[in-house]
């Protein structure tokens, strides 16, 4: 049987990292065995949608190469691919599940539901329907639908035993049948809701495994019942455990936790996040952390998915990106960097020479900007700047530093890396100093910082020969 996986978005925001990484789950699930990845845009929450979420939900998956086989972008031999154009199909199954008996016809107001909810608060009992339409007889039923009395349909939960049903991660979960809430499935608009969309949708598209996060385990159970209810093949899952921001509080776009689009402005490579959210309680059964999309489908098993919570280590992600970043050509660099240069750098500098200094140091491409802050203009510093130890300076023998710096600089014809190099080696030697007691001083009086994308030859070179002379006789009169 060919494997086909879903991944089934509602649209109410931007990628969350779960949900990127339920997305990738599925794709690897089924490209690893030769099948079928679909999207299904799940929008029955009305009151959650955003507009535009759809488009950000098919430029997440263009943009990680998660392509899907049939969507509503593309189609398929199983559309709609959106559960609100198929809303009348949703009515007529719910409608035959009662037939079935395994739904009914529920006419309770919400005042009666608001009542019997604050009762059972006050018992301090779970909050569950009590059933009170169960057993109206199919006159009563008829009365009331020809009358035109507003209603829902609930699903008819056996009273007595217990639900088995196997988890490709977790094995064997026994829930009690009595601890099951009737719950709606189709609502009083005539809209499905998730519990029963997803079941009716995952059958009618040959949906053979069911990735999701763990919060679906206790809601398994009701699912499975309007499968054998309906008399169709339950389809295999496999629940996957939630990430973390830390031991305790799970990542959630609703408190503010970072989405996809969120790391891509951040200065995140797309494929240094996948492979990073791929690794999310997932191994590939050996050591490798870099892995392409290809090798993720090559080595892909459910076997490797964990029972454990992962834990979002941003500073993994940073260390991973870095790797991704240092693979680019100084020209992919570059073109990467381009909008945070642009945004830093006001004057005109060569990019080349900035990528130069920042290719190997570069976590994250929104860190640029920071380190360049003192191309444009010269920050005001203290002269303690010019202490260190490691290079045993201090602001007295920095200041005779500059001093022989600067006519070496003024004498400088061709203004590039090699030239400036070998002239301030040529005066170390001179002075009989330590590269640093010049290289220090030279620095710290170009940039103002102690930590710089790059040294003074270097920063000479982004600065272009005037400037360096300038912010030179500047840091001359400072120490003066």
């Amino acid at each position: 049987m060919k494997i086909r996986t879903r991944f089934a978005p509602s649209p109410t925001g931007y990628m969350h990292v779960g949900n990127l990484r339920t997305a990738l789950f599925a794709y690897l699930l089924a490209k690893h065995d030769g099948g079928d990845f679909i999207l299904r845009i799940e929008d029955t929450d009305r009151e959650r949608y955003v507009d535009g979420a759809v488009d950000l939900i098919y430029k997440a998956l263009r943009d990680t190469g998660l392509k899907h086989d049939e969507g509503p972008d593309i189609g398929g031999d199983y559309g709609p691919y959106i559960q609100s154009e198929r809303k009348n199909l949703y009515k007529e199954y719910a409608e035959e599940l009662v037939r079935r008996g395994g739904a009914y016809y529920c006419f309770c107001d919400k005042e009666r539901l608001d009542e019997l909810k604050k009762r059972q608060e006050e018992a301090k009992v779970p909050s569950k329907y009590d059933g009170h339409c169960r057993h109206l007889t199919p006159e009563q039923i008829k009365e009331k639908l020809d009358s035109g009395c507003p209603y829902v349909i609930r699903q008819k939960i056996p009273r007595s035993g217990a639900t088995t049903y196997h988890d490709e991660v977790f094995g064997d979960i026994t829930t009690p049948n009595d601890t099951l809430d009737d719950n709606i499935l189709l609502k009083s608009d005539g809209m499905p809701t998730y519990n029963f969309a997803n079941v009716i949708d995952d059958h009618l598209m040959n949906i053979t495994h069911v990735i999701r996060g763990s919060e679906y385990l206790p809601s398994t159970p009701k699912y499975n019942l309007l499968y054998e209810a309906f008399g169709w093949e339950i389809p295999k899952y496999v629940h996957c455990s939630p990430v973390m921001k830390d031991a305790q509080h799970k990542l959630s776009k609703r408190t503010g936790d970072a989405s996809y689009e969120d790391f891509i402005e951040k200065g995140y490579l797309k494929d240094a996040v996948l492979n990073y959210i791929a690794l999310l309680g997932w191994s590939p059964g050996d050591d490798r952390e870099i892995l392409t999309l290809d090798e993720m489908v090559e080595a892909f098993s459910v076997k490797g998915i964990s029972k454990s919570p992962a834990i979002f280590d941003i500073e993994k992600l940073n260390w991973m990106n870095g790797e991704y970043i240092r693979k680019l050509t100084p020209e992919e660099f570059t073109k990467e960097a381009m909008p945070y240069y642009k945004q830093a750098v006001k004057r005109d500098v060569d990019y080349n020479v900035l990528t130069e200094c920042l290719h190997d140091r570069t976590e994250k491409f929104s860190d640029i900007p920071e380190q360049l802050d003192f191309i444009d203009e010269l920050p005001d510093y203290g002269i303690e700047l010019y202490t260190h130890k490691k290079m045993k300076t201090n602001p007295e023998n920095s200041l005779e530093a500059l001093k022989n710096i600067l006519p070496v600089l003024e004498g400088i014809d061709n203004w590039d890396g090699e030239t400036i190099h070998t002239k301030l080696l040529e005066l170390v030697s001179e002075m009989g100093v330590k590269n640093g007691m010049v290289l220090w001083p030279l620095r710290v009086a170009l940039s103002g910082k102690p930590f710089t994308p790059g040294g003074g030859i270097e920063i000479a070179r982004i600065l272009g020969k005037e400037e360096s002379i300038a912010r030179v006789k500047r840091g001359i009169e400072k120490l003066q």
